[in-house]
Formats: structure tokens, C-alpha cells, sequence
């Protein structure tokens, strides 16, 4: 997320990128998985369209199996 003009694309595929990020790196170090959640979890920030694609991504992150309880609570806290 360190380049904001890319991550913040209109198409949402930065979003789309840190998720299936973070997704790997759950496997591997739940705390760190958790942490990269929080640039999506400022999703109320920004214009209707960029908060909707980063909150679809959320909802992504949750549904996926085998979350790890670390990430499970970063995207619940972000979407509450």
C-alpha cells in the first residue's frame, strides 16, 4: 500500500492484490496477515465506489477457509 496511486486504482485491483496477499501470508505468520488488513480497513475513508471494493475484499478475506483467528478479528473489527 505504499503506492498510494496504484493501490488505490479504480478498479479495485490493488485491493484484490493485498487480499490474495494476505491470504498467503496467513499460512505462514497469522500476526503479520493481520497487520497488512488494516489499509482495507479504512474502507469508510474514501468515495462510495474505492469503500465498496475494499469492503468486498473484507467480506473476501472472511469467507475464505482456514482464516487464521488473527486476521479472522482485524477484517471483523474493520467491517463493524
Amino acid at each position: 500500500a505504499a503506492n498510494q496511486r496504484q493501490f488505490h486504482a479504480a478498479g479495485g485491483a490493488g485491493y484484490v492484490l493485498l487480499a490474495d496477499q494476505l491470504l498467503a501470508v496467513d499460512k505462514v505468520n497469522p500476526q503479520s496477515a493481520a497487520r497488512l488488513a488494516v489499509p482495507l480497513g479504512r474502507w469508510r475513508r474514501f468515495d462510495a465506489t474505492r469503500g465498496s471494493l475494499m469492503r468486498a475484499q473484507l467480506v473476501r478475506i472472511l469467507a475464505a477457509p482456514g482464516v487464521s483467528k488473527d486476521v479472522l478479528e482485524m477484517a471483523s473489527r474493520s467491517l463493524a
